[in-house]
């Protein structure tokens, strides 16, 4: 046993241990956003290149440092835009090597005409350069990089630096160019295309989970929500969905149980599944059985029934595997919610939207509130299948991603994905465009990008009425003044043909 100074260190040790997981899922969320992982990658992997170059290269005595600075400047814009222009290795390598012979090339030439005097000389402890030669060398990079389309920043750098290289050691400052590039550019193509390109799957943890979800069948059309629960899951081949009943007391929940359970023994035993239903039917023919007493029995009958055609429904159309479980409420139905999600193993709850006075149900932020991912269904017209999405998104985020991995999981291969952005004037038309760009480009699929200069109630009541479903943030960052006096989108929007459905990451 433990004595008082154990259970102190036990709980310091459990409370790090959660500090710990508290952080690791903060850093994680916190890379998810593309703008912090290319910081970070060039944080980490320009220095250690560059580093790794000098150490290649320190052994050639020709060599002069005169190479690092093109290089170190060409290898930070490979990685701080990894889909843009410049982030070609072919033209990284080619504007370094190319200025490098374009300034060899001035060199030859001034010294034949002599004009300029020496390329490089030492007049008092100082370099210097003459000036045809630069002119020269300048010259040429701006031609060859406009006629062969290569990168010009670099090989302006490298054709002046070239005109400081000592006499006699023109060719190994060439060739060094280009063995330094073709080694930054190796690695950045390695980076890209295994990490960078494939950050969802590596980095977003909603495409590696939420796989398992668990559908409370309460509020708004639960059997919609528990069919949008199920086409989620279907998307990863591990993925089920349990559906939940929560009950009163526990003689109504073991009743059910049982119910549950004669059925599906029932439907293993007979392959036609004939007189199925009568396994729900002894408990009215008994006529000393109290009325109150036949009533509760038929509601829990009614319930389990309905429990298991579901989950037959699911299973037959969606292909996905469909549990069934039973459990006893408490003084908070989401607390009970969520236990059961961790018991059954689920990191997804999908509710059903409950509202009052306009807004979302003390339950249903108590839900947002927990440990699991939740995301609230409200259907607008009872459809088992969206193949048009609108994602609306204000932001790179954790929640703009997932919002886009259960697009995609939705609409499959033949639908429509519409991922929208609204700015309030031209002027950050272009940082939107940018942002939307850097969100779909690590999910697979077409996705359309529109940015409005509107806002978002009226973009959305001119457009929704176009697809089957709109995904929205659940805004849960924000302080209860600000929804006060600016309550939640979803919150605003009530009159819409589409279902709406509000993600919040745990």
């Amino acid at each position: 046993m433990r004595g008082p100074l154990g259970d102190r260190i036990y709980a310091a040790a459990a409370r790090l241990r959660r500090l710990e997981r508290r952080e690791a899922r903060a850093f994680r969320r916190w890379v998810e956003r593309t703008s912090n992982l290319v910081h970070l990658s060039i944080l980490a992997l320009v220095p250690l290149l560059i580093a790794v170059v000098t150490l290649l290269f320190n052994s050639i005595d020709q060599l002069s440092f005169l190479l690092f600075p093109p290089l170190a400047s060409g290898t930070y814009t490979l990685f701080a835009n990894p889909e843009g222009k410049y982030a070609s290795p072919t033209r990284f390598v080619a504007g370094l090597t190319v200025g490098s012979l374009c300034g060899w090339a001035a060199l030859v030439l001034s010294s034949a005409l002599g004009v300029g005097g020496t390329a490089a000389g030492a007049a008092g402890g100082q370099l210097t350069v003459g000036a045809f030669a630069a002119a020269v060398a300048v010259f040429l990079a701006g031609a060859s990089t406009w006629a062969l389309d290569i990168e010009a920043p670099s090989a302006y750098s490298t054709a002046l630096l070239g005109l400081l290289v000592r006499p006699g050691h023109e060719l190994v400052f060439t060739l060094s160019v280009l063995v330094a590039s073709s080694v930054v550019a190796s690695v950045f193509v390695v980076w890209r295309e295994q990490f960078y390109d494939r950050r969802a799957q590596f980095l977003y943890e909603s495409t590696g989970s939420d796989d398992h979800v668990l559908v409370p069948m309460r509020g708004d059309d639960p059997d919609a929500t528990a069919m949008f629960g199920a086409r989620l899951a279907a998307a990863h081949d591990a993925g089920k969905v349990v559906l939940l009943d929560v009950v009163d007391d526990e003689a109504a929940a073991s009743a059910e149980r049982d119910l549950l359970d004669d059925r599906r023994r029932a439907d293993r035993s007979h392959s036609g599944g004939d007189g199925g239903d009568d396994r729900f039917e002894s408990s009215d023919d008994r006529d000393e059985t109290p009325p109150a007493d036949r009533a509760e029995e038929r509601a829990v009958a009614e319930a389990a029934t309905h429990l298991e055609d579901r989950a037959s429904e699911i299973e037959t159309r969606v292909g996905v595997p469909c549990e069934v479980v039973v459990a006893v409420g408490g003084r908070s139905p989401a607390a009970t919610v969520l236990k059961t999600a961790h018991e059954t193993n689920c990191d997804l709850v999908a509710a059903a939207y409950e509202q009052r006075h306009g807004a979302l149900t003390p339950y249903l932020y108590d839900l947002f509130r927990g440990d699991t991912d939740v995301v609230v269904h409200r259907s607008a017209a009872g459809r088992t299948r969206w193949k048009r999405v609108l994602v609306p998104v204000r932001r790179a985020s954790d929640v703009a991603h997932s919002m886009l991995d259960f697009a995609r999981r939705l609409a499959g291969r033949s639908g429509r994905i519409s991922v929208c952005s609204c700015v309030s004037n031209e002027h950050e038309r272009r940082r939107a465009e940018g942002m939307l760009a850097d969100l779909v480009e690590p999910f697979e699929g077409g996705f359309e990008t529109r940015v409005a200069v509107e806002t978002i109630e009226r973009y959305l009541a001119d457009n929704a009425d176009d697809f089957d479903l709109l995904f929205m943030g659940a805004s849960t960052d924000r302080s209860a003044a600000s929804r006060l006096i600016s309550p939640p989108t979803f919150e605003r929007i009530q009159d819409l043909d589409a279902d709406v459905v509000i993600v919040d990451r745990s």
